[in-house]
């Protein structure tokens, strides 16, 4: 396939000469590899992303979008199982991590509060602050709303 923007590759290894090492002895190559299989490793990895994201692009602009989504990319490899079932895996764990920090944000904010409420009270002797000062604001003409419609 054309690319869409036709680039000049960059010369040299894209990926770090240790990483592509310890991938290879991760599937089982003997240390230390050779640095031609790290070479040609790196070469098929650059070009197997490279071809991804430009089929990936394909997909975005055929459904009439600019933005390449993950869906596109679900696209593109909804042939290889494997690889399809890794990328929505790693998807799934993003959206857990996601709601998992905002569990733990939720939390956080409702023992501030708690304890700004319990601080609030002590300090009124029992009874609850109000926020009346931005009203008042307001109610002045100082407030950004009261001065858009002075000169509205």
């Amino acid at each position: 396939m054309a690319e869409p923007r036709a680039r000049v590759r960059q010369k040299g290894q894209v990926f770090s000469s240790d990483d592509l090492g310890s991938l290879l002895v991760a599937f089982g190559d003997h240390p230390p590899p050779l640095p031609s299989t790290i070479t040609a490793l790196d070469e098929i990895l650059t070009d197997f992303i490279i071809e991804t994201c430009h089929y990936a692009a394909l997909s975005a602009s055929y459904s009439r979008r600019q933005k390449i989504k993950a869906d596109d990319f679900k696209f593109v490899l909804r042939r290889d199982e494997v690889l399809l079932g890794r990328v929505q895996e790693q998807l799934w764990r993003e959206r857990k991590l996601k709601e998992d920090r905002k569990m733990v944000d939720t939390n956080e904010d409702i023992k501030v509060m708690a304890a700004g409420q319990l601080d609030e009270e002590t300090e009124a002797g029992g009874a609850k602050k109000t926020k009346r000062g931005r009203k008042k604001k307001a109610e002045d003409g100082e407030g950004r709303e009261a001065k858009r419609r002075k000169s509205g």
